[in-house]
């Protein structure tokens, strides 16, 4: 550690960034705490992350990650394992355990960042218990998932609680502009407290590899066109809205879905994604893969001739920057960071509306795309996104917290005034 050093306490209270990502908890918020972690490790910043998923068996002692990383599981529930439902009625048990961690192990903390709303609630209570800045990733918000997919698509204890969290931690780091004004429309949080730092991209692992190998790796033929899904089956990712728009595609010779993601074994949106196919006619033209591990989307990626990204909703979209990382377009609807992230005529194309017919024009739109199945044209298509690296985005992060910390001993030290402020006037009256 260095004087400059910043002690970090990083929560995710139902999600690890070890889960098997693709599987219904785990996607693109844990690659963002491990990745971010990783690198403020390497930046000499201690983190501990504390997480209630996992092995409930592992023991109390953390778990080192990486160089100045490490993993603590606490206790969470009554049982093993809690339904995610219903893991607000046990964040006491969570926080009380926090306390006893660091009274256990000696370990104190400079600031905490909590990543979704169950986390920002057990953020609140260390905040309150240590004095110490608070600052919040939400990474989904509810009241979008309400207006996207229904009233009651998110329980109505977690719009409560974000707007609560908007209004108290010291800072709200978002990762593009739409949610940015999501955040400050629908929640009413100020915009001086709310930091937009986008997310990043490992480029060492994410990159353009033989088109050919990589085709002969996920068994696909040379000749074939190659469009592909990666994601969870979850509603507002809008899989049923890519393979009716891949319906509407027929046309187009040769053209192949792969869908990387979802569980196989027990899942009923699995089967039921499966079915939609058939009744469409198009399941000899779908292949379902299933979950692969992260360090095997570049194989994925580089294979396909286009990404689509169907979703009603996106914070970011990770994937998406993925694939023009590895150099492969993408058609998206507009989501999360997409208008951000896709350069025109260069990276992809954005559907006009949330319509099957509107995504399957830009999947057609980005297959005739020029020089897009070029080493060249790929290269040129990795170059849009070459400033999405992770260092970056722990430097910016970085800044927030430093920023975080100056507003709360600010804030502090106002409130510490007042009560002598006030015992003056009533002494003068």
């Amino acid at each position: 550690m260095t004087p400059d050093s910043l002690r970090i306490a990083m929560i995710s209270v139902h999600s690890s960034p070890l889960g098997p990502l693709g599987t219904r908890d785990t996607g693109g918020m844990s690659v963002y705490i491990r990745e971010l972690s990783r690198e403020f490790g390497r930046l000499g910043h201690p983190v501990d992350i504390f997480t209630g998923a996992g092995d409930p068996t592992a023991g109390n002692s953390p778990q080192r990650l990486y160089p100045n990383v490490r993993l603590a599981r606490l206790p969470l529930g009554p049982g093993p394992q809690v339904p995610k439902a219903e893991l607000h009625a046990h964040l006491s048990r969570f926080a009380l355990a926090f306390e006893d961690f660091c009274g256990r192990t000696g370990a104190d903390y400079d600031l905490i960042h909590s990543h979704y709303w169950l986390s920002g609630r057990v953020g609140e209570a260390v905040r309150t218990e240590r004095d110490l800045p608070h600052i919040v990733t939400f990474h989904t918000l509810g009241a979008l998932k309400n207006a996207v997919l229904g009233p009651e698509s998110a329980p109505s204890p977690r719009v409560a609680a974000e707007r609560a969290l908007a209004a108290s931690c010291d800072r709200i780091v978002v990762t593009s502009r739409r949610e940015q004004g999501n955040l400050i429309r629908h929640y009413g949080a100020h915009p001086e407290r709310v930091r937009l730092v986008p997310c990043g991209v490992d480029p060492s692992l994410f990159r353009p590899l033989d088109r050919r190998a990589a085709r002969r790796g996920i068994g696909v033929g040379d000749d074939e066109r190659i469009a592909l899904y990666v994601g969870r089956f979850a509603p507002e990712k809008g899989l049923d809205r890519l393979l009716r728009a891949f319906a509407r595609l027929a046309h187009i010779p040769r053209l192949r879905l792969v869908v990387v993601g979802g569980m196989a074994d027990g899942d009923p949106q699995f089967g039921r994604m499966r079915a939609l196919a058939r009744s469409l006619g198009i399941d000899d033209r779908v292949a379902f893969i299933g979950r692969v591990e992260h360090a095997q989307l570049p194989a994925f990626y580089s294979a396909a001739d286009v990404l689509a990204l169907p979703s009603s909703y996106e914070s970011f979209g990770m994937v998406g920057l993925e694939s023009l990382a590895c150099g492969t377009p993408v058609a998206a609807t507009r989501v999360g960071a997409m208008d951000e992230l896709i350069v025109p005529e260069i990276g992809g194309c954005l559907a006009d509306g949330f319509a099957p017919e509107a995504l399957a024009g830009a999947i057609e739109r980005t297959l005739a795309l020029p020089g897009a199945a070029t080493e060249s044209g790929r290269e040129r298509i990795r170059r849009t996104v070459r400033d999405y690296r992770w260092a970056r985005v722990a430097r910016d992060v970085l800044q927030v917290y430093r920023d975080a910390l100056s507003f709360h001993e600010r804030t502090a030290a106002a409130n510490a005034a007042e009560p002598a402020l006030a015992a003056h006037a009533g002494g003068v009256r």
